[in-house]
């Protein structure tokens, strides 16, 4: 082969796996910057609602907090437990961060801005946030700890048994867009929101969302007053920060997934020509912030579920409820002949 052509096809391929990797930190700097971001207004957000300051002293208001706590995970000694499976437990955080970072690959961040565009995007992103069990039983059994392996197990059993319940939820959203690629789903609710025929199934939605990203009330894998702190209890330092920057982009994720699905996504709430102006990415935004809004007042309002009432929520509520909207949903569609083709 003539040495200009290797010279050319190296050059391309090098351009090519750098522009990748451009592109990929473009993604997740932001993202690491928006989920630091997003600890400091949780904080000062339950402040306010407990009649309290939050965190005001480290730079203006409190903004350079999240830098301060980074800094601090960061540089603090990482202690290894003598008794623990020594590499699966240095494995298990960089497991759960990298799962929770894989699915933000194929998510459309605005109408024309996806790293990945997927025909099959949902799957894609649900498979990704299930690996995520992984990362956290393996944490729990490698701690060898009996608080940590509890804790685990704990919630290894209760995302499985939400991702059901969202599965079914996902199976009603096909039935009405007819297709699983996320700018497709967007598009369908163009004129109109799916949250308004489907509002009873957005509901279970949000709050499955609740318990597949662990948080209150839902967070009995990480109950204090039972198990000190859940499956990362022997994590310190930078194992850690990965675990809760995991915990923290997953739910950034869920709620943008939330509003792709049936808030409209980058679409205006109603089509007028002032709103019609203003880009659709402000509006995704927005909607994403509100939604992350009521995960910060849900935990700030509600007490934490016992372990038996959350699970019989799960498959004796949750699970009925959203397998009986599909079969009385298709049938409807299909009784009324509005499927989509």
């Amino acid at each position: 082969m003539d040495e200009k052509v290797v010279f050319s096809c190296v050059c391309m391929t090098v351009y090519t796996v750098a522009f990748q990797i451009t592109q990929i930190l473009g993604l997740l700097l932001p993202l690491l910057i928006a989920v630091a971001y997003l600890t400091l207004a949780e904080r000062k957000i339950m402040g306010a609602m407990q009649r309290r300051k939050g965190p005001d002293v480290v730079g203006l208001w409190g903004l350079f907090q999240p830098l301060a706590d980074a800094l601090k995970l960061l540089v603090k000694e990482a202690a290894l437990p003598t008794l623990s499976d020594i590499h699966l437990f240095v494995a298990a955080p960089i497991l759960t961060f990298i799962f929770a970072m894989m699915g933000w690959a194929a998510l459309p961040l605005s109408e024309d801005a996806v790293l990945v565009d997927l025909d099959l995007g949902i799957l894609y992103i649900f498979a990704t946030g299930s690996l995520g069990v992984y990362g956290i039983i393996i944490a729990g059994w490698a701690s060898n700890s009996k608080y940590a392996f509890l804790g685990a197990l704990r919630s290894t059993a209760q995302m499985v048994s939400y991702e059901v319940s969202i599965g079914l939820i996902l199976i009603s959203v096909l039935l009405c867009t007819g297709s699983l690629q996320i700018a497709s789903i967007v598009k369908a609710q163009e004129e109109i929101w799916l949250v308004l025929p489907l509002f009873p199934i957005a509901l279970l939605f949000f709050i499955s969302c609740l318990a597949e990203t662990n948080r209150a009330p839902f967070d009995l894998p990480e109950a204090e007053a039972e198990l000190v702190a859940g499956y990362n209890v022997e994590y310190g330092s930078m194992g850690f920060a990965l675990f809760f920057l995991g915990e923290y982009a997953n739910m950034i994720l869920m709620s943008a997934l939330l509003v792709l699905l049936f808030l409209g996504g980058w679409h205006p709430p109603l089509m007028v020509f002032p709103l019609t102006l203003i880009p659709g990415g402000f509006w995704y935004a927005v909607k994403t912030l509100f939604l992350l809004l009521g995960y910060i007042w849900v935990r700030a309002s509600l007490p934490r579920y016992r372990y038996d009432q959350l699970m019989s929520l799960g498959w004796k509520v949750f699970l009925p409820l959203s397998l009986g909207w599909v079969c009385m949903f298709s049938g409807l569609l299909i009784g009324l002949n509005a499927l989509p083709m």
